[in-house]
């Protein structure tokens, strides 16, 4: 009896199983057959020209509008995206309309240094973000004039706003922002930023200077040039022992909310992943800093979101690294260009939510 026993619950297991493949296969959309149709578009203007200062426009003429990718029943969220094809022969537009409720906006590294909170670039040699005081206030800038009044306007209406930082959450960070573990009080909030300011205020930002002699052999000086005296070194003793285990902020320049989580780098992506899809998100607009390093690189660039989660890059809301340059216009349209050919750029003037999705917003504030 004991084999036929056996036999009976093994084939009921089996049974169980595929009715929740089943369940499962009924309540996931059918696969379509996408239509790549490319249409072309006559006198197409330049991409991402509403910010001119921190992204050179995207002048290509040679365009094409194709069928949305993403069209979520009860879409009330539109997002047109483009992408570059050198096979097509041109960057090709694609209208989408997304959950609104299903999306989330990350902000790769908007770090606050040099914004008066008391974190700032170590002198007289020292690096960090931009690597100096001038180029992190160029940073500051777009963050106050263009992340930040991107962020108010898609809040009521998305599922999260989410911003990256280095480190793990340390007590005072802890203290202060919203993330996968709790939310602080308004208490613990407004002690944390006592304590922020307490801890940026003691640390000592004088690094050493450059190095006065280098030692040069007579094969290979400038392998020796370049090992003594490199083009970033943002480690100690330049930027001084400890540097780097301060709690760093979100900018000042960004209103941060009671419900906007942070992320911490050196937890990880799976974390990260997990906890998107515990919220119901399938959709991420990708902003923040810098285009060519931490937004593709780190635990929230687009390497790692990209093949679990609709990314789309907001082109004209991040900003490039731009050495020997001073403003970011053309290393972040080059960045943008790259990451064109395998990804989904939008911009900030091209994300809007229905007038479905505004009506709620009001019906909800009225409540």
């Amino acid at each position: 009896m004991a084999p036929q026993f056996l036999m009976r619950r093994s084939l009921a297991t089996v049974a169980a199983f595929m009715s929740l493949v089943a369940l499962a296969a009924a309540q996931s959309p059918p696969a379509r057959h996408y239509e790549n149709r490319l249409t072309p578009i006559s006198d197409p203007q330049p991409l991402l020209a509403d910010h001119p200062d921190f992204v050179e426009p995207v002048r290509e003429t040679r365009r094409f509008e194709a069928p949305a990718i993403v069209e979520d029943t009860d879409g009330d969220l539109n997002v047109r995206a483009w992408r570059f094809s050198y096979n097509a022969r041109g960057i090709i537009e694609i209208p989408n309309r997304l959950r609104a409720r299903e999306t989330a906006v990350i902000v790769v590294h908007p770090w606050g240094i040099d914004d008066g909170q008391g974190w700032r670039t170590p002198q007289p040699a020292g690096a960090a973000f931009q690597c100096t005081p001038e180029k992190n206030l160029i940073l500051n800038r777009h963050i106050g004039e263009c992340v930040n009044p991107f962020l108010q306007q898609l809040r009521p209406h998305v599922g999260l706003i989410l911003y990256s930082l280095p480190g793990k959450e340390d007590p005072i960070r802890k203290l202060m922002y919203r993330s996968f573990r709790g939310t602080p009080s308004d208490t613990d909030r407004s002690a944390g930023a006592k304590l922020l300011a307490a801890k940026l205020a003691d640390f000592d930002y004088q690094g050493r200077g450059l190095p006065e002699v280098l030692e040069l052999s007579a094969d290979l000086p400038v392998v020796d040039y370049f090992r003594q005296f490199r083009g970033l070194d943002p480690s100690a003793p330049f930027n001084h022992a400890g540097f780097w285990e301060l709690p760093v902020p979100v900018s000042r320049h960004i209103d941060v909310a009671r419900q906007d989580v942070v992320i911490y780098d050196a937890e990880g992506y799976e974390p990260l992943k997990q906890f998107l899809r515990a919220q119901g998100i399938r959709h991420v607009l990708l902003t923040g800093y810098n285009t060519d390093m931490c937004f593709c690189k780190t635990t929230a660039g687009y390497d790692n979101l990209s093949p679990d989660f609709n990314v789309f890059l907001v082109g004209d809301a991040t900003v490039a690294t731009f050495p020997a340059n001073p403003d970011p216009r053309f290393a972040t349209n080059a960045a943008i260009s790259f990451a064109s050919l395998d990804h989904l750029v939008t911009q900030m003037s091209w994300i809007k939510p229905t007038s479905s999705a505004q009506s709620r917003t009001e019906q909800s504030r009225s409540k």
